[in-house]
Parts: structure tokens; C-alpha cells; sequence
């Protein structure tokens, strides 16, 4: 089943038991996809969609932090719950074990050798560890690997 089509059943699903706060994180999601699909003329592909969906867990994160900061507990809690709602329709996050072979084995078929070459590794690997790792982290990784 497609990933949009999954999301498109839970979201009449949660309809269907008056799931208010699933409902609306859903509906949220399915209207971000949307706009992508329109913005861009096309019919976005379950990597897209797990692109928009990580787009929308980073920015619950960097929204609690946020509220946090203002002592804002109650919000930070419904960005908590959205995330929780988000990251069900995720792929199964990699370990570090996993990453770091990943992160060698694209320095291996990129040739990379200095610090110069980590927009190489980094290109090889984006398409395959997208919505399966943070990135950030894995740049880190791949910086301190080229470094050494």
C-alpha cells in the first residue's frame, strides 16, 4: 500500500472513532502533501512523502524547544503527541551500526579521502538513509571520518 494511501485510511479511521487530536495531526500531514503536490505539478512518490513527514517532526521539535523555553508545558505536550501521530508513518530508524557502515561504505564508492569530498559521500548517501536517520548527525559522522 502506498504511503498516502495509508494515511489517507487512518485518516478515516480516526473519522471514524472521533480521534480529534489523530484526526487533526493527520489532516495536517495530508494538507502538507497536497500543497507539495500542487507547488510542484506532481504526484509526490512514499520518499517525498517521508521527506514532507520529517519536515514536520523537525519542526514540532524545534517548536517544543520553544515552548519549553517559555515554560509552556501544555503546548509542547500537543507538539509531543503530533510527533507520536508522525513518526508512525516513518521507516524504521537505523542504529548507529548500521549508519556508520552505511556512511563507510558511501566514502568506499565515492572515492572520498578529504574533508573536500564529503558533499560526494553526502550525496550518495541522502537518497538512501532519508527519513531512516538524522542527518545531521550522519554529516557529522562523515565529517569526522574525512578529518581523521
Amino acid at each position: 500500500m502506498l504511503l498516502k494511501a495509508r494515511i489517507n485510511e487512518d485518516m478515516k479511521a480516526a473519522m471514524r472513532a472521533r480521534d480529534a487530536s489523530r484526526l487533526a495531526t493527520i489532516r495536517l500531514l495530508m494538507a502538507a502533501v497536497k500543497q507539495k503536490e500542487v507547488d510542484g505539478r506532481i504526484e509526490l512518490t512514499d520518499t517525498d512523502v517521508i521527506a514532507v513527514i520529517d519536515k514536520m517532526i523537525k519542526q514540532r521539535r524545534d517548536s517544543i524547544e520553544q515552548y519549553e523555553a517559555g515554560h509552556r508545558q501544555d503546548l509542547a505536550d500537543a507538539e509531543t503527541s503530533e510527533i507520536a501521530v508522525l513518526q508512525a508513518y516513518m521507516p524504521q530508524a537505523l542504529s548507529e551500526a548500521e549508519i556508520a557502515a552505511a556512511v563507510t561504505a558511501a566514502m568506499q564508492e565515492a572515492g572520498a579521502t578529504a574533508t573536500a569530498d564529503m558533499g560526494k559521500v553526502m550525496t550518495v548517501l541522502k537518497p538512501r538513509l532519508a527519513g531512516r536517520a538524522d542527518m545531521g548527525k550522519v554529516s557529522a559522522l562523515v565529517r569526522a571520518r574525512l578529518s581523521s
